[in-house]
C-alpha cells in the first residue's frame, strides 16, 4: 500500500467555533440541509463519536450514491476532526481508504482558516490521477463552501 499526502487550505467568513458546530457536531442534520445532493446521514456502526461510521446518501448526475465516512479523531477544543473515507458507491478502485485529518483556526476578521491534510492510501502502488484528486478537491470545497453559506444566512445557527 502507497500512501499519496496533500494539503490544502480554505478561508471562511464565518466564526470557527459556528463551522466547526456546522461540519461536525450538527452534521448529520446540517449538512443535508446545506447541501442539495446530500440526501441523508444515518449511522451504520457505532453509537457516535470515535469509530462510527456513518453512511452520506447523495444524488450526483441523476443516479444515488454512497459514502462511508468513518470517525477516527475528535478534538473540540481545538476544533479538529479526522475521519476517513472507506468505501461507497462511487469509490475509487485503487483506493483503501481516503484519511484527513482537518482543524478550524481563527482568521482575519473574525473568520476562519481550514487546514486540510488528505491521504489517499492506495492499493499497491497505484497513484491517484489528477481527475480524482481534482474531484475529490472539488467535492470538499463544495460541502465546505455549502456549509459556510449555511451558517451565514442563519446567524442565530
Amino acid at each position: 500500500m502507497a500512501v499519496f499526502t496533500f494539503e490544502e487550505e480554505i478561508h471562511s467568513t464565518a466564526p470557527p467555533a459556528k463551522l466547526y458546530k456546522a461540519l461536525v457536531t450538527d452534521s448529520d442534520t446540517v449538512i443535508p440541509k446545506a447541501v442539495e445532493a446530500i440526501q441523508s446521514v444515518e449511522i451504520v456502526e457505532g453509537s457516535g463519536g470515535v469509530g462510527v461510521v456513518k453512511k452520506f446518501t447523495f444524488i450526483e448526475g441523476g443516479k444515488t450514491g454512497h459514502v462511508l465516512h468513518k470517525v477516527e479523531a475528535i478534538d473540540e477544543a481545538n476544533y479538529a476532526y479526522n475521519y476517513s473515507l472507506v468505501g461507497g458507491d462511487p469509490f475509487p478502485e485503487t483506493v483503501d481508504k481516503i484519511s484527513f485529518e482537518t482543524k478550524l483556526a481563527a482568521g482575519p476578521n473574525g473568520g476562519s482558516v481550514g487546514k486540510i491534510v488528505a491521504k489517499y492510501h492506495t492499493k499497491g502502488d497505484a497513484k491517484p490521477s489528477d481527475q480524482e484528486l481534482a474531484a475529490g478537491r472539488a467535492k470538499g470545497e463544495t460541502l465546505f463552501k455549502a456549509v459556510e453559506a449555511f451558517v451565514l444566512a442563519n446567524p442565530d445557527y
